[in-house]
């Protein structure tokens, strides 16, 4: 037990690392979305001459903002589940049944991450439609750099989805205060969840 326990606090921290790193790239897409949405706002309304990419850039930005989000969302139960079933098992039944539901959602999320890793790919064949790169206005972003959310999205769930299932192994058949719950970012303590 003393081996799952080190590969669960290496997996832990390395986990809440990029995690942080996440919530703090999402917090700035939702910023940079924002200033491109008002952008846009001013441009159609005041000078009633709409510029042609705000619209494609801020779904983008939405999408990258799920991204890096989505795993610290899963990590602290931020998804809708139900539950209530598991409330009245057996201790023993109770851990077997959340066991069972992290392997299968651990192949869902192999599988996704499979799948997206060739969307990917897939994306350096076809370009955006209006949002151009800086660099070059004539050549247009790849939308394999807008795909790639899905990828970083479902690795980082299924970094979370191991952790979550070595800890509820080893809290069940170990010692519970070697696999401790990590604790939740401030932010999410402070909307109380």
């Amino acid at each position: 037990m003393q081996i799952l326990s080190s590969l669960y606090y290496g997996l832990s921290r390395f986990n809440s690392m990029l995690l942080l790193v996440g919530r703090q790239l999402a917090w700035m897409c939702v910023a940079l979305m924002t200033v491109i949405i008002l952008l846009q706002v001013f441009f159609r309304y005041v000078l009633n001459d709409a510029l042609p990419w705000p619209e494609e850039a801020a779904r983008a930005l939405m999408i990258w903002m799920t991204a890096f989000a989505a795993p610290t969302a899963y990590r602290h139960g931020g998804f809708v589940s139900i539950d209530m079933l598991q409330d009245y098992l057996p201790p023993i039944l109770r851990t077997i049944l959340i066991i069972s539901l992290l392997l299968i959602a651990g192949v869902v999320l192999i599988k996704l991450f499979e799948l997206a890793v060739n969307f990917f790919g897939r994306g350096f064949r076809t370009t955006t439609a209006s949002i151009r790169l800086p660099w070059d206005q004539t050549e247009k972003l790849k939308r394999a750099w807008v795909y790639l959310a899905m990828p970083v999205c479902f690795g980082g769930m299924l970094l979370i989805n191991i952790e979550l299932l070595i800890r509820e192994i080893g809290s069940r058949w170990g010692n519970e205060k070697d696999f401790p719950i990590p604790a939740k970012p401030a932010a999410l303590m402070e909307q109380g969840g």
